[in-house]
């Protein structure tokens, strides 16, 4: 069966969200790190309600839940490629999926600080 393309502006965009979310799941299904991360942010979510947290606090940890997740969804989407690509051990590609990993790193870092900016003057 051929993959035929809506041109239509509403259904191909929903078609595109159907796409999106279905991938969404599958990320959170099964990989491990999304898991822990999505759980994080659930955790988090649940201190902003138990904090009242401000409307600004709340973007500044949402816009840092989203980037984490969305940063780690490409992280795996590298590795799966470049697994795909070369299956066995390869140096180079063991360099990009460590550049991806550290892309990660960096947004993981940023979250905490948020996270420690909103959270430790509510706790002291």
């Amino acid at each position: 069966m051929e993959f035929q393309k809506d041109n239509t502006f509403v259904t191909g965009r929903l078609k595109s969200m159907t796409y999106a979310f279905n991938g969404a799941v599958k990320l959170i299904k099964t990989e491990h790190s999304i898991m822990v991360q999505f759980s994080l942010g659930i955790i988090m979510t649940i201190l902003g309600f138990y904090f009242h947290i401000t409307q600004t606090e709340w973007l500044c940890q949402t816009l840092a839940i989203g980037l984490v997740l969305a940063i780690e969804g490409l992280n795996t989407a590298v590795e799966k490629i470049a697994d795909f690509i070369h299956p066995d051990y390869s140096k180079r590609i063991g360099f990009i999926k460590d550049i991806a990993a550290g892309a990660v790193f960096f947004a993981a870092m940023t979250a905490i600080a948020i996270g420690l900016i909103i959270y430790i003057p509510k706790f002291i």
